[in-house]
């Protein structure tokens, strides 16, 4: 028998993949990786896991001082705590995903220099630790919603579920794209860390969107109404906070086209971002 006459059509051209396609044939994989990402968190720590409880429960009493108290933001926000902490955590996945997609690559250097796997397994499984880590601050909220009267209805809970996989799919799509490019070009890191710092201000977490409104022009109150991350966190406010206060929460009079141009952003950003990332894998093993 020739080569020719072998069928080759069970096997798989290596270095050759399907994208993020691949990551639902090797979920083994990503099993693998997500128990690798966890497991090592918390290493050699002392509080462990406590840390997911710590830290942002540290960062919502600063903000709560010093925007509730110290700037009576409080006064005109009703269940401030609420409207905070709702918000609050969402961002804080964001940023833990998005920082943790864009690492994924550099920090698994040696795997991927060794030995091929679709290399999408590493954004996408960090932004499944970064979910698992939501998890203790998402039952804390639940814990003080309860408290407080909230009651769970399939309405608010599939908001909510929305919110996060909107949240969850941007930071996706902006991990590969810088993700990719950081294998190469390690400024991309700086560029990350700026907008992790600028993501908690713009979205209306330790503020309401009304004051934006009142200080930009319709055009560009739209463009920041259209942010996933703003979106995304209106609608943990609509899910958790509006029906402890007793009412549902107040949209933009366009807000229906915003969340259209948020969920639209967010999908392009994962397409843009898988194609930078096929570009920019083919060397990664040399620039490693």
């Amino acid at each position: 028998m020739s080569v020719t006459d072998v069928d080759l059509s069970a096997f798989d051209t290596p270095g050759r993949g399907r994208g993020l396609l691949d990551v639902f044939r090797r979920r083994y994989l990503l099993r693998l990786l997500v128990r690798k990402g966890t497991a090592t968190r918390y290493r050699n720590s002392v509080l462990g896991w406590t840390w997911s409880y710590v830290k942002p429960g540290v960062q919502f009493f600063v903000y709560f001082f010093i925007i509730g108290i110290v700037l009576n933001a409080h006064r005109d926000v009703q269940y401030f705590p609420v409207y905070l902490f709702s918000g609050l955590i969402l961002v804080n996945f964001f940023n833990e995903a998005f920082g943790n997609a864009t690492t994924a690559i550099v920090e698994n250097r040696a795997l991927v220099r060794k030995i091929y796997l679709p290399r999408e397994l590493f954004p996408v499984s960090a932004i499944i630790v970064a979910l698992i880590h939501f998890l203790p601050q998402a039952a804390i909220l639940l814990v003080i919603v309860v408290i407080l009267g909230w009651v769970p209805t399939l309405t608010s809970v599939a908001i909510a579920v929305a919110g996060l996989a909107l949240m969850a799919t941007f930071a996706l799509g902006l991990g590969m794209m810088f993700g990719a490019v950081n294998v190469r070009f390690r400024d991309a890191q700086n560029f990350v860390e700026i907008i992790r710092m600028v993501a908690i201000w713009s979205t209306p977490t330790i503020y309401t969107w009304g004051l934006m409104r009142d200080v930009l022009p319709q055009w560009a109150f739209n463009i920041y109404f259209s942010n996933p991350l703003a979106i995304g966190v209106e609608m943990y406010h609509e899910a958790f906070w509006a029906p402890v206060i007793d009412g549902t929460a107040v949209w933009p009079p366009n807000a229906l086209w915003n969340i259209v141009a948020a969920v639209t952003l967010s999908l392009l950003t994962v397409v843009v971002g898988q194609l930078m990332f096929r570009h920019f894998e083919r060397s990664f093993a040399q620039d490693l």
